[in-house]
C-alpha cells in the first residue's frame, strides 16, 4: 500500500464555540486511512496576545502559508467573526489556498461569508468532509 499524504489544514475557528472544532479533529483523527497536521491557532497559543492587529493578520498568515487546505466552520456565527474576512483573505487573495465550508450538524442558518468564498460546501460528515479536502488539497 502506497504511503498516506499528510494533509496539513487550518481550521478556522471561534473559542467560543470550541466544540464544534474539537469535535471537527476528532472526526479527522478517527477517520480511516486519513492522515492530517493541525496548523490550527490552539487556544493556548500565544498568537492570541498579539500586540496589535498587523501583528495578530501576520502570525495568523504564517499559519495558513504551509497549509494544503482551510477548513471553515460555517456556523452563522463565523458571519460575525472579527477574523473571518481576514482568514479568506489570507486564505484566498495571499495565498491561493482552497476553502471548505463545513455547515454545522442541522443548522438552519449558516454563514454566508463563508460559503461565498468556499472551494465546496460539506455537510457535518467526516466522510464528505475528508473527501472535499482530498479533492481540492493543493
Amino acid at each position: 500500500m502506497p504511503a498516506l499524504k499528510t494533509y496539513r489544514l487550518f481550521i478556522s475557528h471561534s473559542w467560543t464555540y470550541g466544540d464544534a472544532y474539537e469535535k471537527l479533529v476528532k472526526f479527522f483523527d478517527e477517520h480511516p486511512n486519513f492522515t492530517w497536521a493541525n496548523y490550527s491557532v490552539p487556544k493556548d497559543d500565544p498568537i492570541h496576545n498579539a500586540k496589535n492587529e498587523a501583528e495578530l493578520y501576520a502570525a495568523i498568515k504564517a499559519q495558513i502559508a504551509p497549509v494544503n487546505c482551510v477548513v471553515m466552520l460555517a456556523g452563522v456565527y463565523s458571519t460575525y467573526s472579527k477574523w473571518i474576512n481576514k482568514e479568506i483573505q489570507i486564505s484566498k487573495t495571499d495565498y491561493s489556498k482552497p476553502i471548505i465550508a463545513v455547515e454545522p450538524w442541522a443548522s438552519e442558518k449558516t454563514s454566508q461569508i463563508v460559503k461565498d468564498n468556499a472551494d465546496e460546501i460539506v455537510k457535518w460528515q467526516s466522510q464528505s468532509i475528508v473527501d472535499a479536502i482530498r479533492n481540492h488539497a493543493i
